[in-house]
């Protein structure tokens, strides 16, 4: 029989000095006993994969809305990916590899429905505005619920991770860096996966001089990543990439802000104002009809206010979910 106790010997014989160690995790906001035969990290994993947020992720949007065929990328699989770079560049590096798959399970657990064009929409509507990692880190601290109360109750390092994984603060962890880099590795290259197969745009539009070095093809481009990330990050101590492979990364994410995320063949005009509306009709709607929030947020309202909860609220739908309420709010029976 293995022990949590025998793990953390484990980690401390194998894992790297710059390993974050389970044993020495700085903890919980609540005290609770440890489970016998999970790290605190493991733990972490198995509280996010068995969350509700975690599930939903399957029905919102990664880059296309409403796909036609069964092989596009989701929110779910996109995490799932994530998951395994991470997993493959902390295992290489001698990292703590069960930290870095919490962090990944958990990193968009915040996003909204219809992609980053719902989380620009609901930024726009918020008073207090809106970012994915920060909402992230609210789902896992306050809104899951878990028996008979809310919050999944993660230790430090998983939550600084998910918070961390984009935007100016970098994380605290190696682990955490490992997230930030795998999270970019991942959309870039499934999203041209995914541009490439719905015809949004064709190999020859790729730029040449970054797959002359990068690759011209989804697997190899990926090895190159992770093994540039891994031989760079043993040499110098820390996580990072070369200046060569972080020049024609970065280059080829432009291209595909600027060809797909921004591009009218991806989501037209027409389309992007109906995705709008959407979000801001279902604010508006909850803002002013409150007692029509579901019982678990009504209880949140004399806490977090109104505007907080309706946010809560609509970054927590799925696509789907969202259209079928916005139909069931604003259209006619007789016109669906």
């Amino acid at each position: 029989m293995i022990l949590r106790e025998d793990l953390e010997k484990r980690e401390a014989l194998i894992l790297s000095p710059h390993a974050t160690k389970s044993a020495q995790s700085l903890g919980r906001q609540e005290q609770e006993e440890n489970c016998r035969y999970r790290t605190v990290f493991q733990r972490d994993r198995d509280r996010i994969v068995h969350s509700k947020a975690f599930r939903r992720l399957m029905h919102k949007t990664q880059v296309f809305l409403a796909p036609e065929g069964d092989h596009f990328r989701t929110r779910l699989t996109h995490t799932l990916e994530v998951s395994q770079i991470a997993r493959t560049i902390a295992r290489a590096l001698a990292l703590n590899e069960d930290l870095a798959e919490a962090i990944a399970m958990g990193h968009d657990l915040g996003h909204t429905p219809f992609g980053h064009n719902g989380e620009e929409f609901l930024n726009q509507r918020h008073p207090g505005g809106f970012r994915h990692n920060v909402q992230s880190v609210r789902v896992v601290d306050i809104l899951e619920p878990r028996e008979d109360k809310f919050g999944l109750n993660l230790t430090f390092e998983v939550r600084d991770g998910i918070l961390n994984h984009t935007g100016d603060q970098l994380p605290a962890t190696p682990e955490g860096m490992i997230v930030r880099y795998s999270d970019r590795i991942a959309y870039i290259n499934h999203d041209i996966d995914d541009a490439l197969r719905s015809g949004v745009i064709r190999e020859q539009d790729l730029p040449a001089d970054c797959i002359r070095v990068l690759g011209k093809d989804h697997r190899t481009r990926i090895n190159l990543l992770v093994s540039d990330l891994v031989s760079n990050s043993d040499a110098a101590g820390e996580i990072t990439m070369s200046e060569e492979m972080a020049f024609y990364m970065d280059k080829l994410r432009t291209f595909m802000f600027e060809n797909v995320y921004h591009s009218g063949k991806v989501k037209k005009n027409e389309e992007l104002e109906k995705i709008r509306m959407m979000i801001v009709s279902l604010y508006d709607y909850f803002e002013k009809n409150n007692t029509k929030l579901p019982a678990e947020q009504k209880n949140m309202i004399h806490t977090y206010g109104v505007n907080e909860v309706v946010k809560d609220h609509i970054a927590g739908m799925t696509d789907r979910y969202a259209v079928n309420l916005f139909k069931e709010l604003y259209v006619p029976k007789n016109w669906r």
